[in-house]
């Protein structure tokens, strides 16, 4: 049976391959998943104008995040730690502590999307990548500051 896949599928095509599988697998799983149509005139129209509405989608998403990028990129924001007398701080500044810095400054940011390497255990300015596209990288310039006693 001939099935136009709507999505990639590891050892089996990529999005738009017309493709031949059991009648069973096509049936059962792909069709019923929503994985893939079947092969016909009309249903390869159907299949470009989902095709057109993804790309569409995807681009008014990659221009909100570059503009989000935009405002982040020229952002500064400073994390107050506790520090021992060797200025090494108590814990860390972790991924959650940085989505919440953003959330103060009005930027719901997922806490998945924000790379670091490791936790920040030390004082200083750090730049920090923030992934809000597939395409779009903001980058952050966070202080960790000590807490004044």
């Amino acid at each position: 049976m001939k099935v136009i896949l709507l999505e990639n599928i590891e050892k089996l095509g990529k999005e738009g391959d017309v493709v031949d599988v059991a009648p069973g697998y096509a049936r059962n799983y792909l069709i019923l998943k929503k994985k893939a149509l079947v092969s016909s005139p009309g249903n390869m129209k159907k299949f470009e104008e989902i095709k057109k509405m993804k790309t569409v989608k995807y681009m008014k998403s990659k221009e909100e995040a570059e503009k989000l990028a935009e405002k982040l990129n020229t952002l500064s924001i400073t994390a107050v730690v506790k520090v021992d007398e060797n200025e090494r701080l108590y814990g860390s500044v972790t991924l959650p502590d940085i989505a919440e810095l953003l959330q103060k400054e009005g930027y719901e940011i997922d806490k998945k999307k924000i790379i670091i390497d490791e936790p920040i255990k030390n004082l200083g300015v750090y730049t920090i990548p923030i992934n809000l596209h597939a395409e779009v990288q903001a980058t952050i310039k966070l202080w960790v500051v000590s807490e004044v006693v």
